[in-house]
């Protein structure tokens, strides 16, 4: 885990202005040509927070494009996320740093549609509860002409971590994410 208060910067490393963020960024094993970084605080306490985004079946709860995340084993999962133009892309990937309540960060596996590695780590931020933090380097498919796709259809990881994040927040404080659209759970409800 990187630890940016010597550095004199508390923010996520990839808005550094005067560093190299990706070489500072603290995410092992770095794969991917991009980074993007974001952080919420969430009313919630640190071991609640952490437990919920461990347990890698919930993320597609809050995370928009995630379709499904099947658990291969205590370490490794497979991912399958939308993509622009009605596409998906599909990896596995590892964990290859854990420290409970405080970090999970992994690493895609040789053979991924999109290769990618990056870090979550969990502060906690005492009576306002928990700062969550991602960062994650990524190579998007078609390089330069794949992100400039991604960014048109909103797909691009920058636009959806904050936007995750969010829906994170309000998932842990309320219980609900507040949207206009039904989502994929009340669709399912609906037909049965």
């Amino acid at each position: 885990m990187h630890d940016t208060k010597p550095h004199g910067d508390d923010a996520p490393p990839s808005t550094w202005k005067k560093r190299d963020a990706f070489a500072e960024s603290g995410i092992p094993d770095g794969k991917g040509g991009s980074l993007v970084a974001r952080a919420v605080t969430i009313n919630r306490p640190v071991s609640e927070v952490f437990a919920y985004f461990r347990d890698f079946t919930n993320l597609p709860t809050f995370m928009e494009n995630v379709e499904r995340i099947d658990i291969l084993d205590n370490k490794r999962s497979h991912w399958v996320v939308k993509a622009p133009a009605g596409k998906t892309v599909e990896w596995d990937a590892v964990v290859i740093e854990e420290a409970s309540n405080r970090l999970i960060a992994w690493a895609s596996e040789p053979g991924a549609d999109v290769a990618n590695s990056g870090q979550v780590e969990f502060l906690d931020a005492g009576a306002r509860g928990t700062v969550v933090t991602a960062t994650i380097a990524y190579d998007p498919p078609a390089g330069i002409v794949g992100k400039l796709i991604a960014k048109m259809f909103q797909r691009e990881p920058a636009i959806q971590a904050r936007r995750d994040l969010r829906r994170f927040k309000q998932l842990m404080e309320t219980g609900e994410i507040a949207t206009a659209a039904i989502n994929r759970k009340q669709h399912e409800e609906e037909l049965a």
